[in-house]
């Protein structure tokens, strides 16, 4: 069904709000916001209409809707006065700018994301997992339980660190990254909240942001000015970023476009990566059959030894354990835009002004188009099942001009990590824990993910 028109729209359904606050309280209140998006689907159905603070806000669930926000009207929706917060931390970086600022940096950055060019990144990839492996070697021979959330982290980070800087994570980039996180929770956190006080005002929270910031722009300015000063040729991100060179100027990024995609690049690619294969490791712990089934097509392809470029594309079950991955747990659960005109979908009017989400979380659960939409079966991807299936069904991604740029570097890196480790280790879930979601920047269990490993026996 596609969006639709009519001549008197009416007003979507939702719940009631309470005077001046609307429905703010209601979402800011549960420990998971995402459940009480959920809830309010399952209520009211596709299209929910929430107020939260001054402007209405709308919750877009269909396949048809994604198209709608993210392709076919995506010049209606911009991402709006949501990402102004993020953006007084990222700057005017790929992912918060608009306008013809965004389409130059996108011409400039997609040719070094092509599934073609990150492909030269692979040795960084490996390095850092077999960093990683040798380290869970030992953690194994002891029994040692691990949090395999602060594993995966680790890893995504010492990977993006190797592909942008050409160096292995160390004590100065985890602090810039910790005061990352706390940068991205507190924008979190002010998006729900009924009182957005200016950055300006020295309030206890805002002076640690402030602090976390300033840290972080410390961290880019001194890996800049490192590299600036050093003549020896580099193989990584930021050498490219340097030389990339506007296709019509023939001008070099400006010192400012440089931080905010320095920023962007490295703290966006690890997070939402490390949470992907976090619950990748989950899932697997909780099916064994599956697991049984991947070492069974690892040890046909690869017969032990480490998958290369070329082994990809026979592994199908290792691609399909991802694709599973990322429709049950997609890290970014909630694209929201802003209608800039007055528009109207399926019947119901949609105000200039007003805030709208599309959640690949919900819009993968449609038991309408997804068999046991709750389930963990990678088979889905590998059979007739999805030859019906809408476009835009599935976009862990996002979709449309504003599709995650980094999409081929995370499939790549998270197909390397589970075709190696899998052939040396069983991650299994302590006893008796069960995760709980936590939606602040990205979906993350809460508390982490506490796992033992076992080595495979050949």
């Amino acid at each position: 069904m596609n969006a639709t028109h009519t001549a008197s729209p009416a007003r979507a359904p939702g719940p009631p709000g309470k005077l001046l606050v609307g429905n703010l309280l209601d979402a800011s209140r549960r420990e998971n916001r995402l459940a009480h998006f959920v809830h309010v689907w399952q209520t009211y159905g596709d299209i929910v209409r929430l107020d939260l603070g001054p402007l209405p806000f709308f919750l877009l669930t269909r396949p048809d809707h994604v198209h709608h926000v993210l392709v076919a009207h995506a010049a209606n929706y911009p991402k709006g006065r949501g990402y102004n917060k993020l953006k007084l931390f990222l700057g005017d970086g790929i992912f918060t700018s608009e306008g013809d600022l965004w389409r130059r940096q996108r011409r400039l950055l997609q040719p070094l994301f092509t599934p073609q060019s990150v492909g030269r990144f692979e040795s960084h990839m490996r390095r850092a997992i077999d960093g990683l492996l040798a380290e869970w070697e030992s953690a194994a021979a002891s029994g040692q339980e691990l949090d395999i959330n602060q594993e995966m982290m680790k890893l995504a980070m010492n990977v993006i660190s190797l592909v942008m800087f050409g160096f292995e994570i160390g004590a100065r980039a985890r602090e810039a990254a910790d005061a990352f996180s706390a940068m991205l929770r507190f924008v979190s956190e002010r998006s729900v909240s009924a009182i957005d006080l200016p950055l300006a005002i020295p309030t206890a929270a805002n002076r640690r942001a402030q602090a976390a910031m300033d840290r972080v722009n410390a961290f880019m300015a001194e890996i800049v000015a490192e590299r600036r000063a050093d003549p020896t040729e580099h193989d990584d991100l930021l050498a490219l970023l340097l030389a990339v060179r506007d296709p019509d100027s023939g001008a070099a990024m400006s010192e400012e476009q440089l931080r905010a995609e320095l920023l962007t690049n490295f703290f966006a690619g690890h997070e939402t990566t490390a949470q992907a294969l976090t619950w990748m490791w989950y899932l697997l712990s909780l099916h064994p059959g599956v697991r049984a089934q991947l070492e069974e097509e690892l040890a046909r392809v690869l017969g032990g030894r480490a998958p290369t470029l070329a082994d990809l594309p026979n592994l199908t079950l290792t691609r399909a354990i991802i694709d599973e991955t990322l429709r049950l747990y997609p890290p970014v659960w909630g694209y929201v835009r802003q209608a800039l005109a007055a528009d109207e979908i399926d019947g119901y009017h949609i105000p200039a002004g007003a805030m709208v989400m599309v959640s690949p979380f919900i819009t993968h659960r449609l038991p309408t188009i997804w068999p046991n939409p709750e389930g963990f079966d990678p088979g889905r991807w590998m059979s007739e099942q999805g030859a019906g299936r809408p476009k835009h069904a599935y976009f862990p991604f996002g979709a449309g001009p504003r599709v995650c740029i980094g999409n081929n570097f995370a499939l790549l890196e998270m197909r390397l990590m589970l075709a190696t480790a899998a052939q040396r280790f069983h991650l299994d879930l302590q006893p008796g824990f069960r995760p709980v979601l936590e939606s602040v920047a990205s979906l993350r269990p809460a508390g982490g993910m506490p796992m033992t490993l076992t080595p495979r026996t050949p």
